[in-house]
């Protein structure tokens, strides 16, 4: 007979967002339930963002020992040893597991089990030798790589996300299906790490940024010898003696490519699987469970958070999702979700950032625009560092008014957020210029951005006339 317990909450899955939400319930004195079935702190920590942005540390130093002569430093080839990366890209999940691990959420107050969970009535949930019947649910269970139907793939051996961190070896001739931010980032990593990378992508690289970022960024990449191969519809995918070949149609044509290895990074699944979410009148579909502007599904008592949802797959979206099913379901607020000031990076190097609109979505939406830039090769510190390739392009109504950022360029990823700020809380242009930025920093680039939105009016005749009137006063 399964253990019946009745916390206020239970939470299912223990990823970034399943983790925020039951930590920051437990803060306040309520009595939590956690369910995990895999490794805690879900694909973020164990096979996402923290082993990619390790293994593309480890390759930007490659990369730096490579350029390092323009700085008057002679070094030569780096010798790499992929075990040892290997090893470094572990050692930093290692490092980072204790801030996610049962332990600590147990010290938290929070009582988690290890297994797999299931709906069997709208109110409860079964996991291992429990029944679990809570006054509100959260679904965190997020996503997992998206396996294409692509016509023979299945006798071909590839890498996912879920695996190519484990991999202790140099990679050839490493295809690369999908454009998007982790098949650009490894596919970066793996050629400054000494792999030949093709890209092969469906549709657009980076199909959700501004279309300037991207071109930028793509020049960059190809630069290095990535090869991007973009608006190719792959036919199928086969082994070619010891090796794979692609065979893939465009304008018309169809071409083929062979390489040693494969890694897929089309896209993501919601994790809904197993579930059972017919027995609690959740609706869902194959993008993500359905939910309100409040994250509340079609049951009442469950909400659902992150990429299990199909609204934004993002890491920090997650965290925030948690923040406002803790308003709904503790305090009884009327907290909504809104994305539309969520930053989101593509951490290559050079990164990509953006928040807000881009300039097709805002000029389609506004008309005209005020679009303002600025260039990193106009920033001292980006002189100094030698890292003047890039600019800062903002977005802007006639009146002055925030509505995008974007930026492509070192440390982009950290620049983006004085903007994301400003939209969340209305800040102004006028505002923005008026910030005193340390010098030399990156961040000056910001300032002199929303600077260019008031450069007409230092050709003003009127003002001209004033300033020389005002002259001849003493």
């Amino acid at each position: 007979m399964p253990q019946l317990l009745t916390p206020d909450i239970c939470v299912i899955g223990a990823g970034s967002g399943g983790l925020s939400a039951a930590a920051i319930a437990a803060a306040f004195g309520v009595s939590v339930v956690l369910i995990e079935r895999g490794p805690m702190g879900g694909e973020c920590l164990n096979t996402g963002c923290v082993p990619s942005k390790a293994l593309l540390a480890a390759a930007k130093r490659a990369h730096q020992i490579r350029d390092a002569e323009k700085f008057g430093i002679r070094v030569g080839n780096p010798g790499i040893d992929h075990k040892a990366v290997a090893e470094h890209v572990a050692g930093v999940v290692a490092a980072i597991a204790p801030n996610d691990s049962v332990e600590r959420f147990n010290g938290l107050g929070v009582d988690v089990i290890k297994a797999s969970a299931r709906f069997v009535d709208p109110d409860i949930v079964e996991a291992a030798d429990y029944q679990i019947k809570a006054r509100r649910f959260v679904i965190a269970t997020g996503s997992a790589p998206l396996i294409p139907p692509i016509p023979v793939l299945d006798r071909v051996p590839f890498f996912t996300n879920e695996t190519i961190f484990q991999n202790t070896h140099r990679l050839p001739q490493l295809i690369i299906l999908g454009g998007g931010p982790a098949g650009l980032e490894l596919a970066q990593a793996h050629k400054r790490l000494g792999s030949e990378v093709t890209v092969v992508e469906a549709g657009k690289a980076l199909s959700r940024d501004d279309d300037e970022l991207r071109q930028y960024l793509l020049n960059r990449l190809r630069d290095e010898g990535i090869r991007v191969q973009e608006n190719a519809r792959v036919e199928r995918i086969e082994p070619f003696g010891n090796n794979i070949r692609v065979v893939f149609a465009n304008l018309g044509r169809t071409y083929s490519i062979e390489g040693t290895h494969l890694l897929l990074a089309v896209g993501r699944a919601p994790v809904v699987a197993d579930l059972n979410l017919e027995a609690a009148g959740i609706d869902y579909s194959e993008r993500g469970i359905q939910v309100t502007s409040g994250l509340r599904t079609s049951n009442k008592r469950v909400y659902a958070i992150g990429d299990v949802t199909g609204e934004v797959n993002l890491t920090h979206a997650a965290n925030y999702h948690a923040s406002i099913v803790i308003k709904n379901a503790l305090f009884r607020l009327p907290a909504k979700a809104d994305h539309s000031t969520i930053p989101w990076v593509t951490f290559t190097d050079p990164e990509v950032a953006h928040v807000g609109l881009t300039e097709d979505a805002a000029r389609a939406r506004y008309g005209k625009l005020a679009i303002l830039r600025w260039p990193y090769a106009e920033n001292d510190r980006a002189q100094a560092e030698r890292e003047t390739g890039g600019f800062v392009k903002v977005i802007a109504s006639r009146r002055g008014k925030i509505l995008g950022a974007g930026i492509v360029g070192a440390q982009a990823g950290e620049l983006i957020q004085m903007w994301s700020l400003a939209m969340q809380k209305g800040i102004s242009l006028k505002a923005m210029q008026s910030i005193v930025s340390p010098y030399p920093t990156l961040s000056e680039m910001n300032k002199r951005a929303a600077l260019n939105y008031f450069a007409p009016s230092a050709q003003n005749p009127f003002l001209r006339r004033i300033i020389a009137l005002l002259a001849k006063f003493r």
